[in-house]
């Protein structure tokens, strides 16, 4: 009578044990390595983007302004993340987006476009778009304005 000796666990299974993550350097491992570092990328430009001055600019004067605030109430909030676009290179940049915004009352879009030179913002159009009554409500009043230089 013969004695069979009985393979080791992971001598059975090796085939599927390594290539899935074992010690951790698998292709689940590379999975997960992938998914982490292009959410962590991600998160790092809608949080640059959302942190930017023009974007903080423009959403602190439309929760200032009495017009907006009696149309939308308040708070005012921004809602998803800006559309368009912000170009920033040293002292110099551009903005051209819109940023839907809500309160309590309704919703509008804020619209922000201006340059930056020498590291001073200078807007040409800062205003918000009722999106109930279509009407543009304009937070330029007594700024710096582009047309103005």
């Amino acid at each position: 009578m013969e004695v069979q000796e009985q393979k080791s666990w992971f001598a059975r299974n090796w085939g599927w044990v390594v290539p899935v993550g074992g010690c951790g350097c698998g292709c689940l491992g590379f999975v997960l390595f992938a998914f982490l570092g292009i959410g962590a990328t991600i998160f790092s430009v809608f949080d640059t983007i959302t942190n930017a001055t023009p974007v903080t600019y423009a959403v602190e004067q439309a929760s200032i302004n009495k017009k907006v605030i009696n149309l939308l109430g308040e708070p005012i909030e921004e809602v998803g993340i800006p559309s368009g676009n912000i170009s920033l290179e040293n002292e110099n940049g551009e903005v051209d987006f819109s940023i839907d915004i809500k309160g309590p009352n309704g919703k509008g879009t804020l619209v922000v476009r201006g340059i930056r030179a020498n590291g001073e913002w200078i807007y040409e159009d800062l205003y918000v778009r009722i999106k109930e009554s279509s009407e543009e409500i304009n937070l330029l009043n007594n700024q710096k304005v582009l047309e103005d230089i």
